[in-house]
């Protein structure tokens, strides 16, 4: 009987846990979900967000300041401050309008239920230590309270001490801080932690200064109070990559501010 010859081993094709072929790419299940995947991860979505767009985002600043406070100072009254603050948020929106025509990076305006939990949460503490910041510099620690008018409060009360603070102001300056500026300097610095802590000192310092020329800064408890505010809605940003975490951030800080003066004017 003559050996017959053995058969040729089957040829073993790249399992679902192997690599992808010759070029070594992982295979599609080993990369991040699509709906997980976020600007963070280097999406091309974000390309365009660069140094000439921080360029934009400095002549809108710039612009819009200068101009809101000229028009604060050349139209009295509620009129002047209604035009002051929409002067000053134009030039916030502009470089956000032009970001936005550049592409809309994975994730940034992805909207998650846990960033209501992260909103509550960071807002109110941050309003907390904001009043003990206050006392440490010198302040009563007295409840604040709204100016009133004949017994009322002023024309106009609604809008700059409610809709402006906890709708307007919240949604302008973090599409702008911690949405722009923070992805933008974040992808400038190759990403990594030195890109993170940099995004975010930015994006504070920023926020900062504009606070302190547009409002003013009576103390250094307001300072510090105002760059923990910048710091934690730009990590939050960097750690999420979702703006609307900071929004809400931002928002719940300024309501709870809001319904402390409230509450002193009526106790007042």
């Amino acid at each position: 009987m003559t050996d017959e010859p053995a058969a040729p081993a089957p040829t073993r094709r790249p399992s679902a846990g192997s690599r992808d072929g010759a070029r070594g790419r992982p295979r599609a299940d080993d990369r991040p979900a699509l709906g997980s995947r976020t600007w963070l991860e280097g999406s091309r979505t974000a390309r365009r967000w660069n140094v000439e767009l921080l360029g934009w985002v400095a002549i809108g600043l710039g612009v819009g300041t200068i101009g809101s406070i000229f028009v604060g100072r050349a139209v009295v009254g509620f009129a002047g401050v209604i035009l002051a603050d929409v002067v000053l948020w134009a030039g916030m929106l502009a470089p956000v309008v032009v970001a936005f025509t550049r592409g809309v990076p994975r994730g940034l305006l992805r909207i998650r239920a846990l960033d209501l939990l992260w909103a509550v949460g960071f807002g109110l503490v941050l309003r907390v230590v904001q009043g003990w910041l206050a006392v440490a510099a010198g302040d009563s620690g007295a409840l604040p309270t709204y100016p009133m008018i004949n017994g009322a409060l002023p024309d106009g009360w609604l809008f700059l001490s409610v809709i402006s603070p906890i709708v307007v102001a919240p949604v302008v300056e973090s599409l702008l801080f911690h949405g722009v500026i923070v992805v933008a300097v974040y992808r400038i610095a190759r990403r990594g932690l030195e890109g993170a802590l940099l995004a975010i000192v930015c994006s504070t310092a920023a926020f900062v200064a504009v606070h302190a020329i547009t409002v003013g800064i009576a103390d250094w408890g307001q300072t510090a109070a105002l760059a923990l505010v910048g710091a934690t809605c730009a990590g939050v940003v960097v750690l999420t990559g979702r703006v609307w975490t900071a929004v809400g951030v931002h928002a719940v800080y300024n309501a709870a501010g809001v319904a402390l003066a409230l509450a002193g004017t009526a106790l007042g």
